[in-house]
């Protein structure tokens, strides 16, 4: 029997991980290690100036108190499992989509990461969508996907980000491998004053967006498809290193 290891960036108490939970259950073990608040756009931080506290709310889950998506993936590998790896880390399922250049913000996604820095085959699932979202659903969905993983394998030092559509699943028009896209949107910093009439500053979006262009996540997700990206852990640009070796031409040697 497989056993997962399972996060989110929402919050323990979410629909999309309960949902996503619920569903894996049918497949195997689920160990699910999730925040004790909505951490949406924490990115991909550890926790290293504070000590973490767990606690625990039903077999086989548990909350980190102050910890994030990527603290809940080490202390679930490393407290919880003792080092034992599991067969898949997934994280999700995210309320709201995780695409283009939004994904290095997403702690959703990050905890995928986490999960392959520590050698384990990892899936995010994020939900594309209204306001309100039929997570089981979606879940069933993600549930397909994760079965075809465990079956198939992944590539080494990869690791999926995986957006689902909100549609029934006979809606759905398939499962497509999509680039990462990119953003289109328009921000601001807003500045306020509190009571004591202090400054505080509000980093907002005025439009959502991205760009609708053929072969990427957004365009997938936006026609009805599953998008899934594979990401991967080295983010050197290879394309880069002769034009910049070229170019540059630095020396150590000091000019008098």
């Amino acid at each position: 029997m497989p056993t997962f290891l399972l996060t989110n960036d929402d919050g323990y108490f979410s629909e999309g991980l309960k949902a996503l939970r619920d569903e894996l259950k049918k497949l195997g073990r689920v160990i699910t290690v999730a925040p004790d608040r909505n951490l949406s756009g924490v990115g991909h931080s550890l926790t290293f100036s504070m000590p973490l506290r767990m606690r625990r709310i039903e077999q086989d889950f548990w909350t980190v108190i102050g910890g994030t998506p990527a603290d809940c993936i080490h202390l679930g590998y490393y407290v919880i499992l003792e080092g034992q790896k599991p067969d898949l880390v997934c994280s999700g399922i995210n309320d709201g989509p995780n695409l283009g250049e939004d994904i290095t913000y997403s702690g959703t996604v990050s905890g995928a990461m986490e999960g392959r820095i520590l050698g384990i085959p990892s899936v995010a699932f994020s939900a594309f969508g209204g306001e309100v979202k039929n997570f089981k659903e979606i879940a069933k969905v993600a549930r397909l996907i994760t079965a075809k993983i465990l079956e198939k394998g992944m590539p080494e030092n990869t690791y999926l980000n995986v957006n689902i559509p909100d549609l029934p699943m006979e809606q759905i028009k398939g499962f497509l491998i999509t680039r990462q896209g990119r953003r289109a949107y328009k921000e601001r910093v807003l500045k306020l004053l509190d009571p004591a009439r202090k400054p505080l500053y509000w980093i907002t979006a005025t439009e959502f967006g991205w760009h609708l262009e053929e072969e990427t996540d957004y365009w997938a997700v936006y026609h009805g498809y599953v998008s899934i990206t594979p990401l991967q852990l080295d983010m050197t640009n290879y394309d880069a290193i002769k034009k910049l070796e070229k170019g540059l031409k630095l020396s150590l040697e000091v000019k008098e």
